[in-house]
């Protein structure tokens, strides 16, 4: 059996992932001892073992649909975001001149994977719709990686995650140095997961359960505030953007 919460789990988290895992497992009175945090994401989200973990919106579309079951979506603490959403802030050097997102068409973008959300998808639909695309794009790995690589000036501009953002505002230095310029439309947060096959009921209550049951520090830390459904054809209906370049 495997259980794993990867999209947010950093050495500031790890520990109240792992309480509020301890927290799901409680309530739903089976599985894994431990949160897995070895080997590759795909393999956990694919294990016909799988209980509970979290995906990206696009990878869910992308080719995780048919394959695993929506259990829930987290309702985030995000400011002026409806339930069960987010959005990406597209962050560039506070001392950078550029106003608008716009005029770092051609620059030097920063994101973390292809098959993501809040990374790839979210700021070219915005740029398609403001008319223009992030012509030169530059792979980091991370959220946290793509922040720094604007703060080191290895980058111009980031599309990040905006509970990721929050984080690194709370942990991260270099966040002082940066400034936000636009953020995206809110599209679904990103769900948690089981194998295809399993029921998803008990894990929903076990999950809803355990979020009310945080402590105070635990729900600030991870930034989760609630749980509710949001139907897989809501996911899928979020526009794909052609992929980047290959390097």
């Amino acid at each position: 059996m495997i259980a794993s919460l990867p999209m947010y789990d950093c050495p500031e988290t790890a520990a109240a992932n792992d309480r509020f895992w301890q927290g799901v497992r409680a309530h739903l009175g089976y599985g894994p001892d431990r949160l897995c945090r070895a080997g590759d994401v795909w393999d956990h989200w694919q294990s016909p073992g799988l209980i509970l973990s979290q995906t990206c919106g696009y990878p869910y579309r992308a080719r995780l649909h048919g394959t695993v079951t929506i259990v829930g979506t987290p309702v985030l603490d995000l400011p002026d975001c409806p339930p069960g959403h987010y959005y990406s802030v597209l962050v560039a050097r506070a001392e950078d001149p550029r106003e608008t997102p716009r005029d770092f068409a051609e620059a030097r973008f920063a994101y973390n994977e292809a098959l993501s959300q809040s990374g790839w998808a979210a700021p070219q639909t915005y740029a398609a719709a403001h008319g223009f695309t992030f012509s030169n794009p530059v792979q980091s790995g991370a959220h946290r990686e793509s922040a720094r690589a604007v703060a080191e000036n290895r980058a111009d501009i980031a599309a990040l995650d905006a509970l990721s953002w929050k984080m690194m505002q709370r942990h991260d230095p270099f966040a002082a140095t940066l400034r936000v310029l636009a953020r995206t439309k809110p599209s679904p947060t990103l769900p948690y997961i089981c194998a295809l096959g399993r029921d998803p009921a008990p894990i929903f209550e076990a999950l809803q359960s355990a979020i009310s049951g945080l402590s105070q520090d635990d729900r600030a830390t991870l930034g989760i505030i609630g749980l509710i459904r949001i139907d897989p054809e809501t996911y899928l209906a979020q526009p794909n953007p052609p992929p980047p370049p290959p390097n």
